[in-house]
């Protein structure tokens, strides 16, 4: 029996032809903004290399800005790693303050400010890698219940973090000085 044709989706065609023509297309996926719409023909990707080192820059610092936490709040083995689950509550309080910001008061911030404070400050800074190891070396030790709680405080406590962050950077946004009732600017 000789193969039936595909399409170059590697998919065989509907007998009928018309199960895929029917079907809606998806929703454009969201552009990042500090990306933009992509490369357009004939464009190097070499004008993505500033945002590239933006987020290795940033990362570096958060990262040292972390290990420096890590150090000077030591958590002994078998111990509740309160260190890495406030610098992970901090980091995401941090997020929901700039992206706050970012969207309602510094509209204009130059291209790398997001990516260089957001991607690479914050990013470096929060440890979600950490988190897991200390999740599994608390089981392997023997200590689900430690682990367990760890696990759901350290969830609870980043989106409450991110959360308030936004909510009180929207806030005081709204109180300043000089700011017309419903304006956005």
């Amino acid at each position: 029996m000789p193969h039936p044709p595909h399409t170059p989706d590697g998919v065989a065609p509907d007998p009928a032809g018309t199960h895929r023509a029917n079907l809606p297309l998806p929703p454009p996926e969201p552009v990042d903004p500090d990306l933009g719409p992509g490369l357009a023909p004939g464009e190097r990707p070499e004008r993505q290399l500033p945002v590239l080192v933006a987020i290795s820059l940033g990362g570096g610092v958060g990262a040292a800005v972390r290990y420096g936490a890590i150090v000077l709040w030591p958590t002994p083995t078998g111990a509740f790693p309160w260190t890495v689950l406030l610098v992970n509550a901090a980091g995401c309080a941090a997020m929901g303050v700039l992206m706050s910001l970012l969207t309602e008061v510094w509209t204009d911030a130059p291209r790398l400010v997001r990516p260089f404070l957001g991607t690479g400050v914050l990013g470096g800074f929060t440890t979600f890698s950490t988190y897991a190891v200390d999740v599994q070396t608390l089981f392997d030790g023997g200590r689900p219940g430690r682990a367990l709680g760890y696990l759901a405080l350290t969830v609870a406590a980043a989106l409450a973090a991110v959360t308030a962050g936004a909510w009180l950077t929207r806030w005081a946004v709204r109180l300043r000085p000089g700011r017309a009732e419903g304006s956005t600017a």
